[in-house]
């Protein structure tokens, strides 16, 4: 089979430094418009017997979902061997459960929708949940930013012996020890506790473990209006920290989170380029690709070989 890489409009430099790292091109699609706002796409080279990989991040508005879609359906009808949505960042992924009456699993429904599109095989990034990964009836390769968080770590001189990771909730902890584990199996972690009294709100109750004179590195999965990221960087300085970094994979950034951010006590943050970030540009943020991870295990799956290795 022919490998071949696909973009959608959501994210199409990560898609260029992907089809770099494998060294072919990028292949043809017609995206457009009909003037009510009805998407349209037109597959522009021969994919029979291919081995196709889509890359479209479903961030919102949800016409990037629609356009993964209709792109895996055009893909699946015209003969493609195989098809694979890599999905960088997955939409919708914070509902994965029903927590209270009369809502939506839409976690689930994306999951849906992608395998009866045509989807092959899912590849992604830190699912908000890895139980996600368990939603679809196709095979999913789930990939973590941690190789690439760690590397960076290390080559700005975050020192083991004065750091400590801290994870921003109780669900995070293993990623945070996992992170912690490879740095050096002497690097503490801590946890922070708050309160979530509505969505997009939380409140920072204590902050369990030592931080003081340390240099703290909070690691999470999402960083959307900066409220609880900006509020765990004050508690912790004052905590007495020396400083705070941020290592976030996916940078959503709603509302006036960047002025949030350029006026909060983080040092650093650093982010992904699972979501394009346009003109949500500061000097506190710094973005590291992942387009080598995604590159690797397209590889890989194509190749028919392990990518065990590049999951932590």
């Amino acid at each position: 089979m022919e490998l071949e890489v696909f973009s959608g409009r959501a994210n199409p430099e990560l898609a260029k430094g992907i089809v770099n790292y494998l060294n072919i091109e990028l292949s043809s699609v017609q995206q457009r418009e009909f003037s009510d706002g009805e998407l349209f796409v037109k597959i522009l080279d021969d994919v029979r017997g291919g081995d196709i990989f889509v890359v479209q991040p479903t961030i919102p508005p949800a016409e990037n979902l629609m356009e993964l879609l209709l792109m895996i359906d055009a893909l699946s009808r015209s003969s493609a061997e195989r098809i694979t949505a890599v999905i960088p960042y997955y939409g919708y992924g914070r509902q994965d459960k029903k927590d209270e009456p009369r809502v939506p699993i839409s976690a689930k429904l994306v999951a849906n929708l992608l395998v009866e599109a045509g989807a092959d095989r899912i590849l992604t990034l830190d699912l908000h949940s890895q139980q996600i990964a368990g939603y679809f009836d196709v095979p999913v390769d789930h990939l973590f930013a941690a190789p690439v968080t760690i590397q960076h770590m290390q080559s700005i001189g975050i020192q083991e012996e004065d750091s400590v990771i801290v994870s921003p909730d109780v669900g995070r902890v293993g990623v945070a020890r996992a992170i912690a584990k490879r740095i050096n199996t002497h690097v503490p972690i801590a946890i922070i506790d708050k309160r979530r009294p509505a969505p997009n709100q939380a409140e920072v109750v204590h902050i369990i473990g030592d931080v003081r004179d340390k240099v703290a590195v909070i690691i999470d999965d999402i960083v959307d209006t900066a409220g609880t990221l900006v509020g765990a960087a004050g508690a912790i300085m004052e905590a007495g920290a020396k400083s705070v970094y941020a290592y976030i994979t996916h940078p959503v950034l709603s509302g006036d989170a960047l002025s949030k951010i350029e006026s909060s006590l983080l040092t650093k943050l650093m982010v992904t380029d699972s979501i394009q970030l346009g003109d949500k540009k500061s000097d506190k943020i710094e973005v590291i690709s992942i387009a080598g991870l995604f590159g690797e295990a397209i590889l890989r799956i194509h190749e028919n070989r392990s990518i065990s290795s590049l999951f932590v």
